[in-house]
């Protein structure tokens, strides 16, 4: 395998990830195997915690992996990914968050094995299984995603001429890939702060090149979202959504208090019959489950304001 030209490069982008699995994805990373040469390009932009250290302690094991350092201000959702392409070597641009955790040892062969099937597929979507222990909604919307993105053990292609467009246009690079020479000569990452995959998927569609769903290629994530967070996590992708042309609707008083009662009522009994929850974690999200429907009408409501003093994103950021 000496010889050979690098299929992959698989770009990570960190930010305190000390405490966000960032070691747990890395590890899993190494151990794929593969009939084929990948490299790991990581870019933090100013970790305050020992997210450099775990990086470097990997920098150490492996010879594969490039490491950058950026400001934080320089860093941005669709520029910094762009970026990365930009500087890579491979063939296939393989993008994954610093929480999301391959399931196992074939996840970047199944990811890429669909190319295979067309040179007109532009990029395939991964499959996210939400982490045992997140709040019964956020678990539930996950899962209904991605069971609606196409059948398990299959593979499945989308394109302009599809019925549903908005499944077509789905996308998220928490994990995906694309064809670098579509990124560097074609469609780009929009520089934008949020929801870049999504623009980037819905560009693609629009150009009239394909996109696949690998059923087969699966990492763990969730975002590890407390209640005082949801509000704003919602608030940020909703705000993402209007940049690549979604337009907001006002969440309704009807919509908060179905919300509050109709749904948040499925969302006790889910947790309390989830085998996955501890005995606390059934009570815990049993009770605060209208307290999380509140959080996500709140989030649509303030995006729909605009009133953007409340994103989480830049609350991290700043942190």
């Amino acid at each position: 395998m000496d010889n050979l030209e690098i299929k992959a490069t698989i770009f990570i982008p960190v930010y305190n990830g000390e405490k966000d699995h960032l070691e747990e994805t890395l590890t899993a990373i190494f151990q794929q195997k593969t009939d084929f040469k990948y490299d790991v390009l990581i870019i933090d932009s100013g970790s305050r915690d020992r997210s450099v250290a775990i990086i470097q302690n990997f920098c150490e094991k492996y010879d594969n992996i490039i490491f950058q350092q950026i400001e934080n201000s320089e860093y941005s959702h669709g520029g910094t990914r762009q970026k990365a392409a930009e500087m890579a070597d491979g063939e296939f641009m393989v993008y994954l968050s610093q929480d999301a955790i391959p399931a196992n040892e074939d996840w970047l062969v199944n990811l890429l094995s669909p190319f295979d099937k067309s040179p007109q597929i532009a990029a395939v979507l991964g499959r996210q299984m939400p982490r045992k222990y997140c709040f019964p909604l956020q678990k539930k919307d996950i899962n209904a995603v991605f069971a609606a993105q196409g059948v398990s053990g299959a593979t499945t292609i989308y394109a302009s001429t599809s019925s549903d467009l908005g499944r077509a246009c789905f996308y998220s690079d928490v994990c995906s890939a694309a064809r670098r020479s579509i990124l560097v000569n074609d469609i780009p990452y929009r520089n934008i702060s949020y929801a870049e995959d999504q623009a980037f998927g819905k560009d693609i569609i629009q150009s009239g090149y394909l996109k696949a769903y690998s059923s087969e290629s699966i990492v763990i994530h969730s975002n590890d979202i407390k209640l005082n967070e949801y509000k704003g996590r919602i608030l940020d992708e909703m705000l993402g959504l209007e940049k690549t042309g979604v337009v907001l609707a006002k969440p309704s008083k009807k919509e908060l208090i179905k919300a509050v009662t109709i749904q948040s009522w499925q969302d006790s009994s889910h947790a309390l019959k989830d085998s996955e929850y501890s005995k606390f974690q059934k009570i815990y999200y049993a009770i605060s489950a209208p307290l999380f429907r509140l959080a996500r009408w709140q989030g649509m409501h303030l995006a729909f304001k605009h009133e953007d003093k409340h994103s989480l994103e830049s609350v991290k950021k700043n942190s």
